[in-house]
């Protein structure tokens, strides 16, 4: 039997867990949601970044991203673009939705899946 590895565990969630070189990555939000659209774009992408290379991984490993934006209309050319200028070679397998938030300054939440 392969073991199951959790990282950055509390009572409610792993940050990450790694199964049978699979890693499977909880929501990130932006550090700092004060911050507009772009910038918290770019703090999620950096913290993807950081949680992928703790695992051995890396962004072009993706296998699958789900993106959950507060406001579809207005963030999603705009994300849209961080991703293009961040993500470069094949692209995962991809979903984006509209979502509410507990926290209204959220404006995005990113949840993805990468091979280790």
């Amino acid at each position: 039997m392969s073991s199951i590895q959790r990282f950055d565990s509390n009572s409610r969630l792993s940050r990450v867990v790694v199964h049978q070189g699979v890693a499977w990555l909880s929501g990130i939000v932006a550090a700092d949601c004060s911050q507009d659209t772009r910038s918290q774009v770019r703090q999620v992408l950096a913290r993807l970044d950081d949680l992928l290379a703790s695992v051995g991984s890396d962004r072009s490993r993706l296998l699958s991203t789900q993106i959950w934006l507060k406001d579809m209309v207005a963030d999603f050319d705009t994300v849209n673009e961080e991703w293009s200028t961040w993500y470069e070679g094949s692209p995962p397998a991809r979903a984006t939705c509209q979502v509410t938030f507990d926290d209204p300054d959220i404006r995005l939440e990113l949840i993805v899946t990468a091979a280790t």
